[in-house]
């Protein structure tokens, strides 16, 4: 070479180690640099690449004719051959250079992939493993008849060729295996975790049923308590008539009263059975507030004014009309009435209606009763509970029904309570509700 010349340009694949006009083994689209081998190994990884269609294509015709495979009748072509070419191509690579650990990263990648879409396709373990045997047994027919065609191939290295087939199709199922085992653990652990929420669901309803249950015998003994008490108080009262008929305007006093408790007790337990009943919609109107105002002090002025108790009321001024279920705010305001009436034996009861906001309207009762203590409070919303002592009647399903009430308007219920010192209940009620399907 001449000082200061250009040295003679070397072709860029004989740069790399790579022989020219030669293709080299390719994973994933990237050539595999190798050294100059001999060359049995390369014109057998040639002859393979050749007849690669018609070994793949065998290979389908022995799978949908096994009968050990029955899942791959639901498969088509596409769908069976899958991820085989890429995995013919890293083997013909690997007898190419006479080395499975540089396509080891590679055969293990397509490998997952192809136990992953075995997975979805609904394939067991024993059909995955029957197929890729079927597979080699392809791979190693193809190498006896290179090698019968080409005795200069020689048995060590036909033997060398099998040997890497047989390793690396090896990882191939061993690989898909693990990755089957994974989905499927997987989805165990998924439906054991379905398992266990549905459990849970079920234990919560079997306490809620168990609780419903004990609320209805509940239910029957307060009743029959109840009646119970009434009748004989009636009994009573007719014993009473018959020794002394001079006293039958008392006594027939004191049996009307115990009627009308009797009375007061049914129209609760129905108020209650309908306030819990899905049929029965809720039904907005348009209605004077100031009216089921007047209507509400109408019927509790001269009841609580009889006990000695006094009665103030306050209305707020100019709040027009409201468009929701009259009827149901009329039921929640006289529970909540009768309960301050029933549990207040002396001092005063309030009574106001008033607006929060343009769209909100607060219905207020408070009292100078016996009150709630502390850890009665959310007791004493649940049926048939009371904070007070049986001396006082009901059924102990006002504010149960008052609470239900409340609910299906989509307000709110608001109380503070102090044993001794009287109770006071806010709810707090849209003033508006949208009609109902059901409405005319």
């Amino acid at each position: 070479m001449r000082c200061g010349g250009k040295r003679p340009r070397r072709h860029r694949a004989a740069a790399h180690g790579l022989r020219p006009g030669i293709a080299q083994p390719l994973v994933h689209g990237t050539p595999i640099v190798s050294a100059v081998l001999p060359g049995p190994f390369r014109r057998l990884a040639a002859a393979l690449r050749e007849n690669r269609s018609a070994l793949l294509e065998q290979w389908v015709k022995d799978v949908f004719a096994d009968t050990d495979i029955p899942r791959a009748d639901e498969l088509t072509h596409a769908q069976l051959v899958d991820h085989l070419p890429r995995i013919f191509e890293e083997l013909c690579a690997a007898i190419e250079l006479q080395d499975l650990d540089a396509l080891q990263p590679a055969i293990q990648h397509d490998a997952k992939g192809h136990g992953q879409w075995r997975w979805q396709q609904g394939y067991k373990l024993d059909e995955l493993v029957r197929e890729l045997e079927l597979f080699r047994q392809a791979m190693i027919h193809a190498i006896a008849a290179f090698a019968t065609a080409n005795p200069d191939l020689g048995r060590l290295s036909e033997a060398k060729a099998r040997h890497l087939v047989d390793e690396a199709l090896s990882q191939v199922t061993l690989t898909s295996i693990r990755e089957v085992v994974h989905e499927r653990d997987s989805r165990i652990d998924q439906y054991t975790g379905m398992i266990e929420r549905s459990n849970q669901q079920l234990l919560l309803k079997q306490q809620l049923l168990d609780t419903l249950y004990e609320s209805r015998l509940q239910v029957a003994r307060r009743v029959a308590h109840d009646l119970r008490n009434f009748l004989h108080g009636f009994t009573t009262h007719l014993e009473l008539i018959e020794r002394a008929p001079a006293r039958l305007a008392i006594a027939l006093k004191l049996a009307r009263r115990q009627v009308g408790d009797m009375k007061t007790l049914v129209d609760e337990m129905v108020d209650y059975a309908i306030v819990l009943s899905d049929g029965v919609p809720v039904n907005p109107e348009v209605f004077e507030i100031r009216e089921l105002f007047d209507e509400l002090v109408a019927a509790f002025d001269s009841p609580i004014k009889e006990k000695g108790l006094g009665f103030s009321t306050r209305f707020e001024a100019g709040l027009g009309t409201a468009c929701t279920d009259r009827l149901k705010i009329k039921q929640i305001a006289l529970n909540l009435l009768s309960n301050a009436t029933k549990y207040t034996r002396e001092g005063s009861i309030d009574f106001a209606v008033f607006a929060l906001s343009p769209r909100v309207l607060a219905i207020s009762v408070s009292d100078t009763g016996i009150g709630i203590p502390p850890g009665d409070r959310e007791r004493v919303f649940a049926e048939f509970e009371r904070a007070a002592d049986d001396d006082i009647p009901g059924s102990g399903i006002g504010l149960a029904i008052v609470k239900e009430l409340v609910k299906a308007l989509g307000g709110t219920l608001h109380y503070g309570a102090n044993p001794g010192r009287g109770s006071r209940f806010e709810v707090r009620l849209p003033r508006e509700l949208p009609p109902t399907a059901d409405a005319p």
